[in-house]
């Protein structure tokens, strides 16, 4: 995958480039250089190379022909910065020796290059006139998506799934530092100091005494050493560390069941994308069979046999299947961008689906063992479960925090009155420290973490009923979508072979086209009602994984 973005920064064009450079996005790079290459004649382009993870042999001889047509090769990475490198030096050295050829060679060679030119640039010019029209301006390759490859794009750059993976990373830099609380603490500090102090002030009053001064100094105090101090029983820091493992523990499950949600949101859409495909595909077919049927219609007419209603009632009809037709192509271009936009894709990228909206049976499922799978694989209930053992260390540290803690706190350090005539000099202690008295937030502290539990309780009392609910109306949904792929499968069939016997006998003048369009109404609810089935069985067995917990397992391959 290859994501190309245009950009201008102070009055500069920058072609930002991300992914695989390789294979068919080689083409696609080249089409959108030349774009901007020609929208920015005047301008120095720049490439932007930092997101590009791999470049092939393709992708080196274009980015080649991109330094040598003028654009600037930005790169990091030891990988990208060798191969720009390896371009520029290449380019400059091609560029030292043609330099000197045409040094070396006398003035006659201008002469005969001029003639040359002047001979074959009228062919040149003929033969770099284009054969057929030019593609159209910001046109790009269409990318063909698979819903695999749909899911793992939005797992890579939907914006809800890589903030949950941000707030996962973040809880666990917060268990680090509450970790660090427990470890021991050392710091380094140097200071030069210069003193003068006022004797009179330690006698809280001017009592002046024959020759003894009034102030000692100015005098300089140089220290450098280490200061540290750990804890050595202090109950309390560590129930916070285990409170903000089992924090981070919810968060990474959070994470997991927003990367669920957003595989599920994917795999509607490009569902919902497909059955939008399938009324395009169908109301085709319907406009195509409205149009023979409107030909039989005025054929018939003219050889006498049919009516002028009977023609102007099939051109009805057609011209109602073709705003069917427009309907179901708008449809299906909007549900384009909305998928688009869940992938986090370049607007200007035109996309389209590989798979087709298909019939994949499963066999049925248990409702009690699928709801236990789900109390087991469920991301939610695992963080509500984390949840509820961080709280409960929380209120562990809170009525710990009456116990005694015992610290031990030092320092080292050369002390003098300067550098050179410094000692070393040390201050080593131990401290316990009891609370007697706190106002009364020993207890609140208590009695917010009980509630707090409480509260979490609640939630996963209501989890456990929602899963529940979730996995039965999924299971119940996929059953009824089922059953109505078999019935919907034979209305179709059954549809078919009315219009072909209603074609049959308004062409044997039986009876009017008043049968054939009805039967091409049935055919309409059938088609409808077939797609309708198909996409609802799919979509039943997207909310089952979602339901017991298998989202990604079931579609991110």
């Amino acid at each position: 995958m290859l994501r190309i973005s245009t950009e201008t920064k102070r009055g500069k064009r920058i072609l930002s480039v991300e992914g695989r450079l390789a294979g068919p996005w080689v083409s696609a790079l080249e089409q959108c250089w030349r774009e901007v290459r020609a929208a920015s004649s005047a301008e120095k382009v720049s490439v932007n190379l930092c997101g590009v993870s791999f470049i092939d042999a393709a992708g080196k001889v274009l980015l080649k022909e991109i330094h040598r047509q003028g654009g600037r090769l930005v790169a990091e990475g030891c990988l990208n910065q060798a191969i720009v490198r390896e371009i520029v030096g290449r380019e400059e050295e091609e560029q030292r020796r043609n330099d000197r050829g045409k040094s070396s060679k006398g003035p006659h060679i201008f002469f005969y290059g001029f003639l040359l030119g002047t001979l074959l640039l009228p062919a040149a010019l003929r033969a770099q006139q284009p054969a057929g029209a030019a593609p159209s301006a910001g046109a790009s390759a269409v990318v063909r998506l698979t819903l695999d490859q749909a899911v793992a794009l939005a797992l890579k750059q939907n914006p809800t799934a890589q903030i949950a993976v941000l707030q996962a990373a973040q809880s666990e830099q917060d268990k680090n530092i509450a970790r660090a609380d427990l470890l021991p603490q050392a710091n380094l500090g140097v200071s030069d100091a210069a003193r003068r102090i006022n004797i009179e002030t330690g006698f809280g009053r001017r009592i002046p005494v024959p020759g003894f001064p009034q102030h000692a100094g100015p005098f300089q105090i140089f220290t450098a050493g280490p200061s540290f101090g750990a804890p050595i029983f202090d109950l309390t820091l560590w129930r916070r560390y285990q409170a903000a493992r089992k924090t981070m523990d919810a968060s990474r499950a959070n994470s997991l069941a927003t990367r669920e949600q957003v595989i599920l949101l994917v795999v509607s859409q490009y569902i919902g994308t497909l059955r939008a495909g399938a009324n395009v595909k169908a109301s085709e077919s319907r406009v195509a069979l409205a149009q023979a049927l409107y030909d039989q219609a005025a054929d018939l007419q003219k050889e006498g046999v049919g009516t002028g209603i009977d023609t102007l009632r099939a051109n009805v009809e057609l011209q109602n299947e073709k705003q069917r037709l427009i309907e179901a192509q708008t449809d299906q271009e909007t549900s384009l961008y909305a998928l688009s936009r869940l992938l986090n894709l370049d607007p200007r990228q035109p996309i389209e689906l590989a798979d087709s909206l298909s019939f994949f049976d499963m066999p049925p499922a248990d409702v009690e063992q699928s709801i236990e799978q789900a109390l087991v694989s469920r991301p939610e209930w695992k963080a509500l479960e984390s949840q509820i053992r961080a709280a409960s260390h929380q209120r562990q540290a809170a009525s710990e925090s009456r116990l005694p803690s015992l610290r031990f706190d030092g320092n080292w350090a050369y002390q003098g009155l300067s550098a050179p005539t410094s000692i070393p000099t040390y201050n080593y202690q131990a401290s316990i420290n009891v609370p007697l008295f706190t106002g009364g937030r020993i207890h609140a502290e208590i009695v917010r973490a009980g509630l707090e539990i409480q509260r979490l309780e609640q939630q996963r009392a209501d989890l456990r009923n929602q899963i529940a609910f979730d996995v039965k109306t999924a299971l119940l949904n996929l059953r009824s979508a089922r059953n109505e792929v078999e019935v919907a499968n034979l209305g179709v069939k059954l549809a078919e072979e009315e219009v072909r016997q209603a074609r049959d006998r308004f062409q044997a003048g039986v009876a009017n086209n008043i049968e054939v369009i009805s039967a091409q109404d049935s055919l309409t609810r059938a088609n409808d009602n077939q797609i309708a089935a198909l996409y609802r069985f799919n979509q039943a067995r997207a909310d089952l994984a979602r339901a017991i917990g298998q989202m990604e397992k079931l579609y991110a391959k």
